[in-house]
This record gives structure tokens, sequence and C-alpha cells, in this order.
């Protein structure tokens, strides 16, 4: 990627809007996305969601009405949201917020069909793992 197409992905406003629990992200390029909280929550970059490898994906349940109480940002290329779950491990990099961005309907898609495969819906309830943590990193704040 180029110096030219990486400055087009530094955000030129993030507005978190409470009330319709998405996080509005504009880029010097022009672009704006509305990403749903939820979204965010289940495709969560951090290693308890995403795993230590392929394959090994925890299935996100139960976050459609998730908020995100803070939202810091590290260094000049990310935030860290807390979400209302107590989950606040992940780092979005501007490169990831604008992957889900543009990308939103493919995720959506994804995350669906997922819940379909493993019969669930996305209103269950996280279930612990039988390893009793929760987390692929004994990390639980759920």
């Amino acid at each position: 990627m180029t110096a030219t197409a990486e400055a087009t992905l530094v955000p030129s406003a993030l507005t978190l809007h409470q009330s319709s629990r998405v996080l509005e992200v504009g880029f010097e390029s022009g672009e704006v996305f509305r990403i749903p909280f939820e979204l965010l929550r289940v495709y969560s970059p951090s290693a308890e969601v995403q795993g230590h490898g392929p394959g090994q994906e925890v299935l996100q349940t139960g976050k459609r009405g998730v908020g995100i109480d803070s939202l810091q940002q590290v260094g000049h290329y990310a935030v860290q949201p807390t979400f209302s779950d107590g989950h606040d491990t992940g780092i979005y990099t501007w490169e990831y917020l604008h992957r889900l961005g543009s990308q939103q309907e493919q995720y959506w898609q994804r995350y669906l069909d997922r819940l379909a495969e493993a019969g669930m819906d996305r209103d269950a309830p996280m279930t612990v793992a039988a390893g009793g943590s929760g987390g692929s990193c004994g990390h639980q704040k759920h």
C-alpha cells in the first residue's frame, strides 16, 4: 500500500451514536461508514474473539444490544473500545475499521452464516467454553 493510500485510511471523524448504537467513521478519502456496535463486537480483533490461529474463532452471541462505554485512541493508528459487556481487549486499526465499514454486508452475512451453521441466533446468551474460562485467553469479562 502506498503512503497516499495509507493516508486516506486515517479517520477525519469518529462519532459514537449511543441511541442508534453505531460508530460513525469518516475517512480522509471522503468515505463515511456507520458501523453497528454489534458488528464491531462480534468481529473484535482480540485474541478472546479471534483465537490464536485459524479455526479458533469464538462465535459471539447475545451482542445485539451491546453498547460502547468508552473509546480510547491507541497511538496514531487505532482505537480501543470498552463495550458495555466488559470486553475491552480489541484494538481496531484504521485499516480494520475501514474494512469493516466498506465490507459490512459481507461481514454481516458471514456472521449470520456462522450462527446458522452453529444452530444459534444473534440473541442467544454466550455460553462458557468447556475449559470453564469462556475466553480463549482465560480472560473473561462477559
